[in-house]
């Protein structure tokens, strides 16, 4: 343990037996912050400030002191992977122990017609795929892009928005917000801030921009009580120490392939103890997991740019080799077109180099799917260039974790975690390339540790009642996490009934968890199951062609209060999958495609309509 104590240690023995608290106490106190980070110290100063909160409301002796009005910030967040959350409880933290009034809200908890009633807002919304607003954000985003929305003249904003650079639609979300909210008369506190994936030095800058605007325009207009007052707790309370930022290292304890020997594709089931963590989760939360680069991959990155790996550069203010900074510190799979636009700028003139810029000058949409095609490597090697080793480090972008559906329940497994990967790997001019975290994973023995973190997902959970029925849909690893369902409603002793849609391409070696899921079916637990392996006949047979079958029997049961899950890849699986519940909706109640859309909407706002998609 270290010797040097924190600055919440130093406040609390400066506060003790000579100020408020007793010697004992202040034990207490410092015992139970020792082993806390940073982040989490913040968050309880204002946790604390709360209960004193609490305690004053409930007529404990204090200094009556208002908030003036108009003085409560509101931060509303719409998350779908954890990353928007997060940076509103950082913003709600840190006001909060400050001595701000904020509330915190989830946009799909938020009531919106509450909106022409407030002051000051700030927004942080993370943006999907082709520039779609995360499920839980999408009700607050119509209605603020309705007829409805109300003129905001006494409202101050202001935005950050999450993206990924990489996709054609960067943030779009976010700039929906600001646009639109400026256009129903609100004003801006400062220019909205679009964040790329390594989004956490921007955001600090927008934290300082709000505790600037707090302390120049309200911080006279409340006290730390009323702050209290104002601001609900919040829903993580951070039972471990461990989180994205502070991953936890675990020791694996199985990893073995659960495809068989004739398939295409390497899936592994993945077993992580997560003993001595205090980490917990529920089923439809995710696992992310921090992976290393592969060495060999590591090499031939030095080899192509003729670099040494032993030179030393700067990585996150320490020294390190170049070869160390590679392997934990950069993205080298995913492409960023941030390393092309540098190349075609500063690399020698060649064929390769033309066809790159001749694709970053023309539609974006076409320069992006080219960059799916190469990996980074491969680039450095079309466009040569003579590269420095900082400047080979600064132009590659920050690694970051990837996330995993859970496949268990702690209900059943207790302090262990299971994830279902599959390899990425293809094939080019003779040579694999391979995913960055999944060959990682697919690697990894029972002597090896993993660094991971749970992501909570509270959109894509079971339903309170155990008695709700329940229709499962995936294909290929998009199952796993109602293998954590099913544990989860065996340990629970459901009476609901279950329905599970799966698909692949063979029955023969790609049925994942086959036996487990014959085992509950024959139980009972698993009322049904309906199979789509897409390459076990002449004509091609997916999950939403299973759906459309059985639309009758599925709109009975959505009509009788079921839940609907949906697992897997966005585009492949899951706009077909929603296309084809939209079918069956019309079909049946003579109403047409309008009202099924409606009819789903619901369903989405209810939280009756859930999904996991990558």
């Amino acid at each position: 343990m270290s010797n040097e104590k924190s600055a919440a240690q130093l406040a609390v023995a400066q506060t003790g037996p000579q100020g408020l608290l007793s010697t004992e106490q202040m034990g207490r106190v410092q015992g139970a912050i020792t082993d806390l980070q940073p982040q989490q110290l913040i968050w309880l100063s204002g946790y604390f400030a709360g209960l004193s909160g609490q305690s004053l409301a409930a007529g404990a002796t204090a200094p009556a002191v208002e908030a003036a009005p108009g003085a409560t910030i509101t931060v509303l967040y719409g998350s779908q992977t954890g990353n928007a959350r997060g940076v509103a409880e950082r913003l709600h933290a840190h006001l909060s122990s400050k001595g701000a009034a904020v509330k915190l809200l989830d946009m799909e908890d938020y009531n919106a017609r509450h909106l022409k009633s407030e002051t000051h807002l700030a927004i942080v919304v993370s943006t999907q795929g082709e520039g779609d607003p995360p499920d839980s954000a999408r009700g607050f985003l119509e209605f603020v892009q309705g007829k409805k929305a109300p003129k905001l003249a006494n409202l101050s904003y202001s935005v950050i928005g999450l993206g990924d650079s990489s996709y054609e639609f960067y943030c779009k979300t976010g700039k929906d917000f600001d646009e639109r909210l400026a256009e129903l008369g609100a004003s801006r506190i400062g220019d909205r801030l679009d964040a790329d994936i390594d989004y956490q030095a921007e955001t600090d800058q927008w934290l300082e921009q709000w505790q600037g605007y707090w302390q120049d325009n309200l911080a006279n207009a409340g006290s730390a009580a009323a702050a209290a007052a104002a601001a609900p707790a919040l829903s993580l309370v951070a039972e471990s120490a461990y989180n994205k930022f502070a991953p936890f290292s675990a020791d694996i304890i199985d990893n073995f392939a659960i495809t068989g020997s004739g398939s295409e594709k390497k899936i592994m089931h993945v077993e992580i103890s997560l003993e001595d963590s205090g980490l917990s989760y529920q089923p439809g939360d995710a696992l992310g997991i921090w992976h290393s680069n592969d060495a060999e991959l590591v090499e031939e990155i030095l080899a192509v740019t003729q670099l040494e790996g032993d030179t030393e550069i700067t990585s996150n203010k320490q020294q390190k080799t170049l070869r160390e900074a590679l392997l934990s510190d950069r993205e080298l799979t995913l492409l960023h077109p941030k390393l092309v636009e540098y190349l075609v700028e500063n690399s020698g003139e060649n064929d390769r180099r033309l066809v790159w810029k001749g694709l970053a000058e023309g539609e974006r949409a076409d320069f992006l799917a080219a960059l799916y095609t190469r990996q980074v490597v491969e680039v450095l090697a079309e466009m040569p260039h003579g590269w420095q080793a900082q400047e080979l480090f600064d132009q590659l972008r920050p690694l970051t974790p990837r996330l995993y559906s859970i496949a268990s329940s702690q209900s059943a497994v207790e302090e262990e975690v299971h994830v279902t990967v599959r390899e990425v790997v293809a094939e080019r001019q003779g040579k694999k390339r391979f995913g960055g975290a999944s060959h990682y994973l697919a690697s990894l023995t029972d002597d090896d540790k993993a660094k991971v973190f749970i992501e909570p997902n509270r959109h894509f959970h079971l339903p309170e009642s155990t008695d709700t029925p329940i229709i499962m849909v995936g294909a290929g690893t998009g199952v796993a996490p109602y293998r954590g369902f099913m544990q989860e409603r065996e340990a629970q002793g459901a009476q609901g009934e279950s329905w599970l849609f799966f698909g692949n391409s063979n029955a023969r070696y790609e049925f994942l968890y086959q036996t487990q899921w014959q085992a509950w079916h024959k139980s009972g637990l698993l009322s049904r199951i309906d199979l789509a392996f897409s390459r076990d006949q002449a004509e091609r047979i997916y999950v939403q062609d299973r759906i459309r079958q059985q639309g009758e029997d599925i709109f009975t049961w959505l009509e009788k209060g079921a839940h609907f899950y949906v697992c897997g890849d966005k585009d492949a699986m899951a706009k077909g999958v929603e296309q084809a519940l939209i079918d069956v909706i019309a079909a049946h109640n003579d109403k047409g495609i309008e009202f099924a859309k409606a009819y789903l909407d619901d369903l989405q706002r209810k939280g009756r309509y859930q999904k996991d998609v990558y």
